[in-house]
């Protein structure tokens, strides 16, 4: 059957049931003919809720239904239907997951996304739909950024942010070594083409990165036994989720336990509590520490904490904040009239700031992305458990 995606967004948002609310894998459904009739936004939210990411998948799930539930479970005003769907490892099945969510439960806004190969193989279904998507984590460049948007990040910022911190600090050249994936490759070349402009050296075999084959490495041992036949005087690394755990737990007990690591998301999440002691010391950089010193973090931190019994992340304050921006670009739309795909995409556009946990931040209008500061962290305790702790500020980027 051909669906006319396009011709069913031209309309206004259709009005559901009250209880139309969904926070879990599917739509609720069967809303009686009598019900109220509020005007509902129906969300979709595409995450990895299952394999190697799925810790970071749940959290970005998680996000949107804490701000959901701290704000009467509405959006803009009206009732928000939150529908969601598996991501799995990347693009066969996120495309699948996505093309459902559009096409048949045919939702008004897309969010979230994990993996930055995702967010290349959804964009076309985004663009022929003509509604608005709000990734929540890392996203690789895209050249029609008409619909599309980023509350997180460009996926080769984090390196980009560190490497002139990590240039001072350490006396000779660091080993590059990420996984052999869009994301990976687009985190490492944040890295090593910045360290390389500001003078520093790869301590690599002919000065390139290495990659590990993604998802199925688990064993890291060999890639640490090459690592210290090198001259490296440190380590720079990008793995995330499950991967992530392998990584650090490895690297504590291998030759190179003693090299200074510095990292881009390896003890970010549910992973630090897994990989216990051996994440003690690791450096990494963040858009985001849990012990940020503001009003909008104190009141993300407690809340979260309530729910969770945890520290919030980055993922989660990605996801949280792409709740907060359609909060405030569905008021505004409906301000000025209908409220539609269309309607809501350019609301998001004249938003301005947005006050955040992470520190206020805007999309910039250039590549649709926050223009925001990047954090130095460090894993130390924190009472009876280990955190990533704030050390200093590295750089504000984005464009």
């Amino acid at each position: 059957m051909f669906f006319d995606i396009s011709s069913t967004r031209r309309r206004r948002i259709r009005p559901v049931c009250a209880a139309a609310l969904a926070l879990g894998l599917a739509a609720v459904t069967g809303c009686s003919s009598d019900s109220g009739g509020d005007d509902t936004v129906k969300v979709g939210l595409v995450a990895s809720l299952s394999g190697t990411y799925e810790p970071v998948g749940t959290e970005l799930r998680a996000g949107f239904e804490l701000y959901l539930n701290t704000h009467d479970h509405k959006l803009g005003g009206r009732k928000a239907e939150l529908v969601v769907a598996d991501e799995g490892d990347g693009p066969p099945t996120a495309v699948p997951a996505a093309t459902k969510l559009v096409k048949k439960d045919k939702v008004d806004v897309l969010t979230g996304l994990v993996s930055g190969g995702s967010v290349n193989a959804v964009l076309p279904l985004v663009n022929q739909a003509k509604i608005p998507f709000l990734g929540s984590n890392a996203r690789p460049p895209v050249k029609d950024l008409e619909y599309v948007w980023t509350t997180s990040f460009l996926s080769d910022e984090p390196g980009k942010a560190i490497a002139p911190y990590v240039k001072k600090k350490v006396d000779g050249p660091v080993y590059a070594i990420g996984p052999d994936y869009q994301g990976g490759y687009d985190e490492l070349r944040g890295f090593t083409k910045e360290f390389k402009r500001v003078g520093g050296k790869l301590a690599n075999p002919g000065g390139k990165t290495t990659w590990t084959p993604f998802p199925k490495t688990t064993n890291f041992m060999p890639y640490f036994a090459d690592i210290a036949k090198t001259d490296a005087k440190a380590v720079y690394s990008f793995y995330a989720g499950k991967a992530a755990i392998d990584f650090a737990k490895q690297y504590a007990q291998s030759d190179v336990a003693d090299l200074p690591l510095y990292t881009a998301f390896v003890t970010e999440g549910s992973v630090l509590q897994a990989q216990g002691a051996a994440a003690k010391n690791i450096y990494s950089v963040l858009n985001y520490a849990a012990d940020l010193d503001n009003e909008a973090n104190r009141k993300f931190a407690a809340d979260w904490t309530a729910e969770h019994d945890t520290q919030p992340t980055t993922y989660a304050m990605a996801s949280y904040d792409a709740a907060s921006v359609l909060d405030k670009a569905i008021a505004n739309a409906a301000k000025k009239g209908d409220v539609t795909p269309q309607t809501i995409n350019k609301a998001i556009a004249d938003l301005g700031q947005i006050d955040s946990p992470r520190g206020a931040w805007e999309f910039g209008e250039k590549a649709h992305s926050p223009v925001q500061s990047w954090y130095l962290r460090q894993v130390r305790p924190d009472g009876a458990q280990l955190a990533n702790v704030m050390v200093q500020d590295l750089a504000t980027l984005g464009s």
